[in-house]
């Protein structure tokens, strides 16, 4: 008996260390309107409010369309029509000091407003787009890469 109740705990551990592991999101879905698409390893996903992002995944947005983001770290990214942002890099780790976020914007026009990362590292924070690569210093703006 005492043996099956160890492995029973061992097995829910286990199962619960996966779990963990699995979570490793980055942002969710706030809000949906249009056709609004995110690639993840060649798949598609059609997000709706409350869908997870993982770094690396690419948004992209459709005409007259758009999709409201919100970082872990409170950050939101908002991208109207005819976007494509990829989430490059992203860490929000305030217990160890560890902060870094990348987003590139290859397409579109996306309002962007700092959240606790951007406040506790600003250097950290970088919004490349095709021609031009934007530091931030804990604000709120408008970024357009045509």
């Amino acid at each position: 008996m005492r043996k099956i109740l160890t492995l029973g705990f061992i097995a829910i551990l286990g199962a619960y260390g996966l779990a963990m592991a699995e979570d490793n999101h980055v942002a969710l879905f706030k809000n949906v309107a249009g056709e609004v698409k995110i690639m993840r390893d060649n798949t598609v996903i059609v997000p709706v409010a409350g869908t997870q992002l993982l770094r690396s995944d690419v948004v992209s947005t459709g005409p007259k369309s758009s999709g409201g983001i919100v970082f872990i770290d409170g950050t939101l990214f908002t991208l109207d029509a005819s976007s494509e942002v990829e989430i490059s890099r992203y860490v929000y780790q305030p217990e160890a000091a560890k902060y870094d976020f990348s987003l590139y914007l290859k397409k579109g026009t996306a309002i962007y407003s700092s959240g606790k990362l951007g406040k506790l590292s600003p250097e950290s924070v970088n919004l490349n787009t095709p021609r031009a690569t934007v530091g931030v210093r804990g604000t709120r703006f408008i970024l357009n890469a045509n």
